[in-house]
């Protein structure tokens, strides 16, 4: 295991949302024992109302709380745009409402009691998640960064090259020699650090539906 991995995963919070002390108590002791770092929380208010941890981390959510449900935290979490892994935990679950959290993106349902090991079992799925998640986000930061940094003219061949353009196609698109475009498409590579022209395809159509993402500007 390499020391980047050792330190993300010593980084990794659970927050743990349930206002049953005795039950909160257990599950925070439990994921300690495997050395895991966790946060709890009372309510969703409660939740609300704390700093996110800026590592990977997820949620253990009672669907059960006072004010405010664990659904409606759920909900208020996806609106705001924040994409952290949840796990519902419940001891008064029907059908309806585990298949509702599971569509609106929740990693697992679990009815009490649930067993130690498909809780960890559950938590190492959504860290797994997040830090995906994470990484995927921190690249197109990189990518959206590298992108200011070309021409105009640069982001009109990258974005006819990423649409399957040849480059004779886009010379005669923009009116410019087929020269031109190959000095062009040289420096959009160099800048964009692609190490290849499907590398380049890749990234342009990452950028582009990050661009046309109804949260793109959160």
């Amino acid at each position: 295991m390499s020391d980047e991995t050792q330190d993300d995963e010593e980084q990794a919070v659970v927050l743990v949302v349930d206002d049953d002390a005795s039950v909160r108590d257990a599950i925070v002791s439990l994921l300690e024992s495997v050395g895991q770092k966790t946060v709890a929380f009372p309510s969703a208010a409660a939740f609300l109302a704390a700093e996110c941890p800026d590592a990977p981390c997820c949620v253990v959510l009672d669907v059960r709380l006072p004010a405010r449900s664990g659904l409606d935290l759920q909900r208020d979490l996806r609106a705001a745009g924040n994409q952290t892994p949840v796990i519902f935990i419940s001891g008064h679950a029907d059908v309806a409402m585990a298949v509702g959290a599971m569509k609106a993106g929740a990693v697992e349902f679990l009815a009490k009691p649930f067993r130690d090991q498909d809780l960890l079992d559950a938590v190492h799925r959504a860290l797994d998640v997040d830090r995906t998640r994470r990484c995927e986000a921190a690249a197109l930061d990189r990518w959206r960064r590298l992108r200011e940094s070309l021409s105009p003219r640069e982001r009109e061949i990258m974005a006819l090259v990423a649409s399957g353009l040849a480059n004779k196609e886009v010379a005669a698109t923009l009116s410019i020699s087929e020269i031109t475009v190959k000095t062009h498409r040289a420096q959009v590579m160099r800048k964009m650090e692609a190490r290849s022209l499907p590398e380049l395809v890749r990234i342009a159509d990452r950028l582009a539906a990050r661009d046309e993402a109804p949260d793109a500007s959160v």
